[in-house]
């Protein structure tokens, strides 16, 4: 039994809380158990130099712990973001880049930005799962004002961690589970059940075929969940 006497296939709860942000154009705060995180869309008419002259918009994100999200203070990364922050927010912005029609946004580039506010595990994943609900917002506020012509947005996409924990697969994983698992594992993937990106590390033994596929069954029934709580706080049928 997890220690939080949660059943292996069951998430914590789940909040997702739209608009959160009175001033961005999408907004949401994201709650997995004890991790929350404050997810924003801000949108210009302007992109990045390198993609002038493409007939495309853009979708990036950007990450961030606040000193006092984790058991001990985070010094602020005031001049150079680590490659720990890199690399999460380069996962969060491919994974929403990835379910989404990039030509039909031109002249527009959206960033979301992911604040974490609290941390008890999965602050990636969660990230990527609220940014979606933010996203989403501000292309409805762009089409509303008809600045866009089509929605851009081909399917959802949420995002979930899966551990080995004690030689058994689990989903969800808070901090405590993470910092004591075998394998660490996460998935992001879309609504129709496609994968956008697999991050899977033995933190001791090598996993095999077998375990693999126990987490990517946990992980696919996790986003299906999450996804639906996704469309219930956007009220998307």
């Amino acid at each position: 039994m997890r220690h939080c006497n949660r059943a292996n296939n069951c998430l914590r709860d789940i909040e997702l809380i739209p608009n959160f942000n009175p001033y961005a154009e999408g907004s949401c705060l994201v709650k997995y158990g004890n991790t929350h995180v404050i997810c924003t869309a801000s949108v210009e008419d302007k992109l990045p130099a390198w993609l002038k002259g493409q007939n495309k918009g853009w979708v990036t994100a950007e990450y961030a712990m606040l000193p006092r999200s984790a058991q001990v203070r985070i010094p602020r990364e005031s001049k150079k973001p680590s490659g720990r922050t890199q690399e999460i927010q380069r996962l969060v912005g491919r994974s929403l880049r990835s379910v989404v029609d990039l030509e039909k946004m031109k002249d527009f580039s959206i960033c979301i930005d992911c604040d974490v506010i609290q941390a008890d595990g999965g602050t990636r994943v969660a990230s990527i799962t609220g940014g979606f609900v933010a996203l989403y917002l501000a292309v409805q506020m762009l089409m509303k004002q008809k600045k866009l012509k089509e929605n851009p947005i081909r399917e959802f996409v949420a995002a979930v961690s899966c551990d080995i924990y004690n030689g058994e697969a689990i989903l969800d994983v808070d901090y405590e589970e993470d910092s004591n698992s075998q394998v660490d594992m996460n998935f992001v993937m879309t609504e129709s059940g496609k994968l956008v990106e697999i991050q899977g590390t033995a933190e001791g033994e090598p996993f095999d075929e077998e375990q693999f596929y126990q987490m990517l069954s946990l992980g696919k029934q996790g986003i299906k969940e999450l996804i639906t709580k996704q469309k219930e706080a956007l009220g998307v049928k």
